[in-house]
């Protein structure tokens, strides 16, 4: 599902915030014998930020949880800030807005869940993966076809590429 106005919208992003248990992972946690905990992340997800980062797309991770797992992931991909263990995600997001001086319209978040509804409801591109809760799917300008962890940042990071003009330098960089 899109909104009319998708191209419009994706052409004015700036900045991609992400969730991240349930975006970026596969809603899984895995608990190991030792006591670890382990997660998920999908390498095209991952390759699609750097590639983002490339044209650039700026980019934040703001989760409810506390996790040296996405601390070590967002640090490989380069992403510019990380919020965790924000349960109250609109502060987190003021305080993105403030650092990358950038507008509501201007910025695209992905979730999955009820506590991302008031981020949803504020930025200029809402998107919920297809695994998302129904009432962030009703309150989206997109929903993904890949759920949340297989693919669906990959998916949006080529609709704002795309819209913004920047996807074919991205696919000359690797045709040489």
């Amino acid at each position: 599902m899109a909104s009319k106005d998708l191209p419009a919208r994706a052409k004015k992003i700036k900045l991609l915030v992400l969730d991240c248990d349930g975006v970026l992972t596969d809603e899984k946690v895995y608990f190991f014998d030792n006591g670890a905990i382990g997660k998920a992340f999908n390498i095209k997800d991952g390759f699609a930020i750097t590639l983002l980062n490339r044209a650039g797309i700026l980019s934040a991770i703001v989760t409810a949880q506390k996790s040296t797992l996405v601390t070590l992931r967002a640090r490989q991909l380069r992403i510019e800030a990380v919020y965790e263990a924000k349960a109250d995600k609109l502060k987190a997001y003021d305080a993105i807005k403030k650092r990358f001086k950038v507008r509501d319209q201007e910025i695209c978040f992905m979730g999955d869940d009820l506590i991302d509804l008031p981020l949803l409801t504020r930025v200029g591109f809402a998107v919920a993966v297809k695994n998302a809760a129904r009432e962030l799917k009703a309150k989206a300008h997109y929903v993904t076809r890949a759920r949340g962890g297989e693919g669906a940042v990959r998916e949006v990071a080529e609709i704002i590429m795309k819209a913004r003009g920047l996807w074919s330098a991205q696919v000359r960089h690797y045709s040489r």
